[in-house]
């Protein structure tokens, strides 16, 4: 059994074959799929889905990207909605100036709301950051210093002390097919570094398809593609891998029902 920890089963590209894409995961060992919200304000979006496939949960959260568009929604209004039984976790919220669609301000506002809505409630927060490592790493340990919250660094592409530092606070790292990219050497020899008790899988789905799929639409199915080439980086077979990074999941996501298999 595998997961796919992050996916946007919402947007526009899975519009037309939604029920072939989750039927292709379960049939594939995906069994569990979280779909990650990017704007608050479409949460319901998430929740028919999830209220559509039950193996499907989601979050609750405003992207950096969105930050402007949603600057000043509360900790409160997050905790709120996180009281519904299909959302587990908060996100995705952090910093993105790689794009910098919203303010570096609106940005660090979001982040911080979302992590003490985190630390308010137990339920983990999906980070989102990219070029942005010395200013993500900064909020992090401040707001640690405030209080613990459980944490993962979704899609993780930054260095070396960035991953470090997280796992120094308690969180968990999770991989895309970015990994099994050529170029992708050094995030290789990092994730084989990282302790086998943090590390997850992820599509991002619809984006990041892996391995003999890039260039297609991505979708949750083709987690196994991460799995098989995180395995080959750490030296353990693809079970190994399967069983860890699904373990990880749970425990972090303490919120999701494991299958009855599994648990």
């Amino acid at each position: 059994m595998l997961i796919d920890s992050h996916c946007h089963l919402d947007f526009p590209d899975f519009t037309d074959d939604l029920d072939a894409i989750v039927a292709r995961a379960t049939a594939s060992g995906i069994l569990r799929i979280l779909t990650i919200s990017t704007r608050v304000r479409r949460l319901d979006a998430l929740l028919a889905i999830t209220e559509r496939f039950p193996q499907v949960f989601c979050s609750v959260g405003t992207h950096p990207h969105q930050a402007d568009e949603e600057d000043g929604i509360s900790a409160d209004e997050l905790i709120e909605l996180s009281e519904h039984p299909r959302v587990v976790a908060f996100g995705e919220a952090g910093l993105d100036y790689f794009y910098q669609h919203s303010s570096r301000q609106a940005q660090e506002r979001g982040f911080r709301t979302h992590i003490a809505a985190a630390r308010a409630t137990g339920l983990p927060l999906v980070i989102h950051t990219r070029e942005a490592d010395e200013d993500c790493g900064r909020i992090l340990e401040d707001e640690m210093a405030k209080g613990p919250f459980r944490a993962v660094l979704h899609c993780y592409t930054g260095g070396r002390e960035l991953a470090m530092k997280a796992i120094a606070l308690g969180f968990s790292i999770s991989f895309t097919g970015i990994l099994t990219f050529k170029k992708s050497q050094s995030l290789r020899e990092l994730a084989a570094e990282l302790p086998a008790d943090r590390i997850m899988v992820e599509t991002d789905a619809p984006y990041l398809a892996p391995g003999k799929h890039r260039g297609k639409r991505n979708e949750p199915s083709y987690v196994i593609e991460v799995a098989r080439v995180l395995a080959e980086a750490r030296g353990v077979s693809l079970e190994e891998i399967s069983h860890q990074t699904t373990e990880n999941f749970f425990r972090l996501f303490s919120k999701v029902p494991a299958p009855k298999a599994a648990a």
